[in-house]
């Protein structure tokens, strides 16, 4: 049983290491939970490969960050709600309270976006809208990235 399990995961693992795309789109996943990471070096890396649009690779890698800040939001989710306003508490939930929707556009910071996603499903906000932000500001990312890539900055 043990040995299908290995085969399967090697089997798997590698189709996955196959393409630099899915490389990329769970570098972006990954790097957007709570846990450590980046996914700019596969951003770059991938780029760097020309064996893709630089749209695909910005698509991929917004879309995997994306789900990524999605599923720290729907872990806020799963906390008890805390909207009462608290003296003492993150940055990320202070700045939500104060400037509601806007501030998940900069979800896409080192630190403090992962927070973000998070603050946003705790505080209970609405879904489509914390979607849209966060998939703009990542997009963002991602977009000013690849310019300076390809130099046009």
């Amino acid at each position: 049983m043990l040995e299908t399990f290995n085969t399967a995961f090697q089997s798997f693992a590698l189709w996955f290491s196959d393409s630099a795309l899915w490389v990329l789109f769970f570098s972006g996943f990954l790097s957007a939970t709570l846990l450590p990471g980046g996914s700019e070096a596969g951003l770059i890396a991938t780029l760097s490969l020309d064996q893709y649009s630089p749209a695909m690779v910005i698509l991929v890698a917004t879309l995997g960050n994306t789900l990524g800040g999605l599923t720290n939001y729907w872990l806020g989710l799963w906390l008890p709600n805390r909207t009462q306003n608290e003296k003492h508490g993150h940055k990320a939930i202070q700045w939500l309270q104060k400037y509601g929707y806007w501030t998940l556009f900069f979800s896409w910071l080192p630190v403090i976006g992962d927070p973000l996603c998070l603050a946003a499903g705790w505080l209970r906000m609405k879904f489509w809208p914390s979607f849209w932000l966060i998939l703009i500001g990542k997009a963002f990312r991602y977009s000013l990235l690849a310019a300076l890539f390809y130099g046009l900055f």
